[in-house]
């Protein structure tokens, strides 16, 4: 896991009103409860698992999310992400929600700017996989180039770069206040279901803890009935 180069800063009210802690199987989870209004939104069960800036791989109507805040210059997000994407595929009901948090440097800023400004032209995924898929440090004319051999139009991604940079902004901004938050010091971290996991799991671990949400859901289902 790629950690902060220094421990961030957590709002402890926020931490106990919004952050999933940790049970079960050794990956320390706990239930969450949305956070309020007051967060102007940034901390809600909405907001964390369906915000609607941020697109969506695998199944969209899919029954469990798994949110994963990452960083494309994290090493440790590089080699987990195919397993992932198997285990999203396989499942064929998880929704995938890819959170940029670009916490390794200005190269990891722009990589994540670029990216959530593919969405513009429907290549949010293509560039994605673009720019993870690498086997080292990436560096600016690397992004441009990885973008450009994806079929991107790189003119457009510049000039919708450009203006929708507030936007861009903004999603980077909330998915950092959940992520800190949330007390994550490092890339990769995870929510699943209502679940914190604040680190690497290998496919069984995933498909385990994926099991247990749902089975969390369930019974949350069935107190209503």
């Amino acid at each position: 896991m790629t950690q902060l180069t220094k421990s961030p800063r957590i709002n402890a009210g926020a931490t106990r009103r919004g952050a999933l802690g940790l049970i079960g199987a050794g990956i320390a989870l706990m239930a969450a409860g949305a956070a309020r209004a007051e967060d102007d939104n940034v901390l809600t069960e909405e907001q964390v698992l369906r915000d609607p800036d941020i697109p969506v791989i695998g199944n969209p109507k899919g029954d469990i999310t798994i949110v994963e805040w990452f960083d494309y210059n994290c090493p440790y997000c590089r080699k987990l992400a195919p397993e992932l994407r198997q285990v999203v595929q396989d499942d064929g009901k998880v929704r995938l929600v890819l959170k940029d948090w670009p916490i390794l440097g200005p190269v990891s800023k722009v990589a994540a700017r670029m990216a959530l400004a593919a969405k513009y032209q429907n290549k949010f995924d293509v560039a994605h996989e673009a720019m993870i898929s690498v086997n080292s440090r990436i560096t600016e004319p690397r992004i441009a180039e990885l973008l450009s051999g994806a079929g991107l139009d790189m003119d457009r991604l510049k000039k919708d770069h450009d203006a929708n940079a507030k936007a861009i902004d903004a999603i980077l901004s909330r998915n950092n206040e959940q992520a800190l938050a949330f007390g994550f010091n490092g890339t990769p971290s995870f929510i699943v279901g209502k679940y914190r996991v604040p680190g690497v799991l290998s496919m069984d671990q995933f498909e385990q803890v994926i099991a247990d949400a749902r089975k969390a859901n369930m019974g949350r289902k069935t107190e209503q009935n």
